[in-house]
């Protein structure tokens, strides 16, 4: 789509009032503003909303309108992110906004990503009320999740900056879109992230998302190669759309070749919803064969989700092949790590960030308020 075809969304005069200055945009000869965060670089005339919604022209200046604002919190099983080998068993305090710079047809949290009603959004807390709340409720971690960090970028490094100095982690669930500029400040930012790896295809991530693939790769590179950040990959696979051999053997041999055996991956199962509702559930047997396909290319740590699969959801040692964590969904049923990650047996570390033990939040999902 041009930049002539995009109709962006116009905001009422004082909407924008409470807005917090955006960072990463430039001026353009014609009189408009790029947005210069993502890869969309929306090109905005004053008034006008970016693709995602959130980030907007107010003047001759770009704004943030969430900064500060949420759809609510909930203290979240850290296994939900998902993240499997990132302190297991402990409670991370969630969030998220509103909006998104991608147009998934299959998105399962449309009713956050694709809101137009920011007014709508329950909870407003500063960074330190965070922080301060997710210390009080014995979370380990807070969590930027539900629609994607990168479009409140502001905000949630503000926060994690809140956090660090409070001694928790962050964790970013992100799709990954998002420039080279911004995405450093983003991620060094963050101790943990789970990239969604959508598909491995540039056709499937313009006819699906509205995106494109190669920002998505060069994101995970990025984190590999530049940062200490601890990531690990998410897959929702769809019926016929992401989910045949070649493209999940491709998939994984890049991932092996760029990234590393060690960098666990999840495939998780789709459900119809929002745009695609004709398509069927993802069946179990498709979990089953993509980390078949994972493990046979080299990949060490492969994991399904929302379907029931024993098998993929035991982390086991690389060295001895012990089981090492034992799961049930969100609940972590065996814990044989030392606080170096090490195998109980033969001493083998575990790729990821550990404890001595695990901790026992389970799989409760609790929602809370916090704004005072």
């Amino acid at each position: 789509m041009t930049d002539e075809q995009h109709e962006y969304a116009t905001f009422a005069p004082g909407e924008a009032n409470a807005a917090h200055p955006a960072r990463y945009w430039h001026d353009l000869p014609d009189g408009r503003i790029q947005c210069d965060l993502c890869p969309r670089e929306c090109r905005l005339r004053d008034g006008q909303r970016g693709f995602c919604f959130v980030r907007m022209r107010e003047g001759d200046r770009l704004v943030l309108a969430t900064y500060g604002r949420s759809s609510g919190f909930c203290i979240d099983p850290i296994e939900k992110k998902p993240l499997g080998h990132f302190y297991p068993g402990s409670g991370v305090l969630s969030f998220g906004t509103a909006g998104c710079n991608l147009g998934c047809r299959f998105c399962q949290n449309w009713d956050i990503t694709k809101s137009r009603e920011t007014d709508r959004l329950m909870d407003q807390a500063s960074p330190e009320r965070i922080a301060e709340v997710a210390a009080q409720e014995g979370c380990r971690s807070v969590a930027f999740t539900y629609n994607d960090p990168v479009i409140f970028l502001e905000y949630a490094v503000d926060v994690a900056e809140a956090c660090h100095d409070r001694g928790l982690q962050t964790v970013a669930v992100t799709a990954g879109y998002v420039h080279p500029e911004p995405r450093r400040e983003l991620f060094a930012a963050m101790d943990a992230a789970n990239v969604d790896l959508k598909g491995f295809s540039d056709e499937f991530y313009l006819q699906l998302t509205g995106g494109h693939l190669r920002p998505v790769l060069d994101a995970l590179v990025h984190l590999r190669t530049e940062t200490h950040t601890w990531f690990e990959i998410t897959t929702l696979l769809i019926p016929g759309q992401n989910d045949s051999d070649a493209e999940l053997r491709e998939m994984c041999r890049w991932v092996l070749a760029e990234l590393g055996p060690d960098v666990p991956h999840h495939f998780t199962a789709f459900h119809p919803d929002h745009r695609m509702r004709d398509i069927p559930p993802t069946p179990l047997s498709t979990l089953v064969r993509a980390r078949e396909i994972a493990l046979e290319e080299g990949l060490r740590h492969v994991y399904t989700g929302n379907a029931p699969h024993p098998d993929g959801e035991v982390t086991c040692c690389t060295g001895c092949g012990a089981a090492v964590i034992e799961r049930d969904r969100y609940r972590v049923l065996a814990y044989r790590l030392d606080a170096d990650g090490r195998c109980g047996t033969c001493r083998t570390p575990l790729a990821g960030r550990f404890a001595e033990a695990a901790d026992d939040f389970g799989p409760r999902r609790i929602p809370i308020r916090i704004a005072r």
